[in-house]
């Protein structure tokens, strides 16, 4: 059974999340600040629900500090919180998230969230993306060198350009997730204000081609963006 820990420093949101994530089968703590969560034995929880506005220690520094030990570097961090500009995604991911949710959220949302990100983080089915050391994704037919910067498919090299790259390594690095355009345009074209969401449509387009036989786990969620779907 996975274990979650939710943390926020009101009260009615840990029993809202709690209640609902234990009716959907989920083990579930909570803490109502990020030092009490600090306290708990972290690496034994398979996901952490993280406000980031809370007291002294906020959520970011909460992240920074799982992330910098070897024993929490790799327990999964969904963000909730009221903080929902762009800027405040791109720093979400900056300090580590696997996923941010804006308050106020949609019960269905955040579970629908958990599992993609349980789904992803705990490896169970042999057809699942894994990860090798020196940042090697693969995936069936695909693998994805990004150190090297490097797509190969069916053991075939193929010409990538760097923002196809770009999208393929984040949507394969987070498979389940939805990235909506304007998401993909922050993080993979951070300093560009002037490039538009047609740039990204094109650059999947291209994509799903190169991938060939596998261009159709780059699914469209109409009216929400782009994602991995390992289960097409």
């Amino acid at each position: 059974m996975s274990k979650i820990l939710v943390v926020d420093d009101e009260q009615d949101v840990c029993d809202i999340l709690s209640y609902n994530l234990r009716k959907e089968g989920y083990e579930v703590e909570t803490a109502n600040s990020a030092e009490e969560a600090m306290r708990l034995p972290l690496p034994s929880f398979s996901l952490i629900l993280l406000d980031v506005m809370m007291g002294e220690m906020s959520g970011f520094a909460m992240a920074d500090s799982m992330r910098r030990r070897p024993e929490t570097a790799d327990v999964p961090i969904i963000f909730i919180t009221a903080k929902d500009t762009d800027d405040d995604l791109v720093a979400g991911f900056a300090h580590g998230a696997d996923d941010y949710i804006a308050k106020p959220f949609s019960l269905p949302e955040v579970i629908s969230r958990v599992r993609a990100v349980l789904r992803r983080t705990i490896k169970s089915a042999p057809s699942s993306i894994e990860e090798e050391q020196g940042g090697l994704l693969k995936f069936a037919g695909i693998e994805l060198d990004y150190e090297k910067k490097v797509l190969s498919v069916s053991g075939e090299e193929v010409s990538m350009a760097k923002k196809e790259l770009e999208i393929l390594h984040l949507l394969m690095s987070h498979p389940g997730s939805v990235f909506s355009r304007t998401k993909i345009l922050d993080l993979v074209w951070p300093d560009e204000s002037d490039v538009l969401d047609r740039a990204v449509d094109v650059s999947v387009t291209r994509l799903r081609k190169k991938l060939g036989p596998y261009g159709n786990h780059i699914v469209t969620r109409h009216g929400y963006g782009y994602a991995f779907d390992e289960n097409v």
